[in-house]
């Protein structure tokens, strides 16, 4: 019988909530960042919630619980898949504004997992330029959402913390072991999924 020249990673679970103080009547985009070697197979690359609001239940927090699902297919686990984060509400005029962009890689074991994401906007670089973004409701913002989990470019970009989204994973793998790859716990603190390297070992 033919090894298997593919591994299969299924996803799913949800984008239950976040927490952006000061802020009301938000919501949430996202979408999945791969490598070249990665196929969806099934499932939403890309989706957008419902407006969610703060109400006397959860005074600080809102509650999307919005499904995510979708499967892959590879032949190398460089590129795992990072699920990116954009949230949206209206500012003082009516206009919708990015409140606050994140990224966090699909973990690495199979399983159920729980993330907090730490969400982040981008600034003005000048007391004129903020100044002009309020009056005019145009806010700094990124025309791609996929650059936050590139990270090419972004130590030139000026960003300030702003609130946290709250994600839970169910993850399943196929044939992965029997490509010769072992998801050991350490894999949990490990960004980096090349062969050989920590959290993902080579037989």
């Amino acid at each position: 019988m033919a090894a298997p020249s593919v591994f299969l990673l299924a996803v799913s679970g949800e984008i239950e909530s976040g927490e952006f103080p000061g802020f009301d009547d938000l919501y949430c985009k996202f979408c999945f960042v791969y490598g070249q070697d990665w196929v969806p197979t099934a499932g939403l690359e890309e989706g957008i919630s419902q407006i969610t609001s703060k109400s006397s239940v959860s005074p600080t927090t809102l509650v999307w619980n919005f499904p995510i699902d979708i499967t892959f297919k590879s032949t190398n686990p460089f590129g795992w898949p990072q699920i990116v984060l954009s949230v949206y509400g209206p500012d003082f005029f009516g206009h919708d504004v990015v409140r606050g962009y994140g990224a966090v890689h699909v973990p690495f074991v199979p399983g159920r997992h729980k993330r907090t994401i730490a969400m982040f906007v981008p600034e003005s670089t000048s007391r004129l330029q903020q100044f002009t973004s309020w009056f005019t409701g145009r806010r700094p913002e990124f025309t791609d959402p996929k650059v936050v989990a590139q990270g090419e470019g972004r130590e030139v970009t000026r960003v300030r913390s702003q609130g946290f989204v709250t994600i839970s994973f169910n993850v399943m793998t196929k044939d992965l072991h029997k490509l010769g790859y072992d998801v050991g716990p350490t894999a949990l603190q490990s960004p980096s999924l090349e062969p050989g390297a920590q959290g993902l070992h080579r037989f």
